[in-house]
């Protein structure tokens, strides 16, 4: 792998943090309690699991500058499904739980990315 590869896998890895934390205190100022962030186990990741007085949402975060490719929930394929499907199963197995489980997609557009400027959070609820 060049150092020009291992650079981006960099950067997209901080992007990626930056829009979980964006998303996290956007669920938090709306009375969410974030109980776990790049929650892993071997079936794969979860990036946010909140609860309220009703629901347990995992929350897939994805992030793009605009949606000339698609929507950003649109790359929630349903392989990626099946794994966070799978992961919350382990994870509900660990923590049960009496509430009701969701699986939301955030999707964040940021024309500049991280670097700045103004991102605006869209949620899909009961994604899938």
């Amino acid at each position: 792998m060049t150092e020009e590869k291992r650079a981006q896998g960099r950067r997209n890895r901080l992007t990626g943090q930056w829009g979980e934390a964006l998303v996290a205190q956007d669920m938090r100022e709306k009375g969410w309690l974030v109980l776990a962030a790049g929650y892993r186990c071997r079936f794969g990741e979860i990036d946010l699991i909140a609860s309220n007085k009703t629901y347990l949402v995992f929350v897939e975060v994805k992030l793009r500058k605009n949606d000339d490719f698609g929507t950003p929930g649109a790359f929630v394929t349903k392989a990626k499904q099946a794994r966070l499907q799978a992961a919350a199963q382990e994870y509900l197995s660990r923590y049960p739980t009496e509430l009701q489980p969701r699986f939301d997609v955030a999707e964040i557009y940021a024309p500049q990315g991280a670097d700045g400027g103004a991102a605006t959070i869209h949620y899909i609820e009961n994604a899938f």
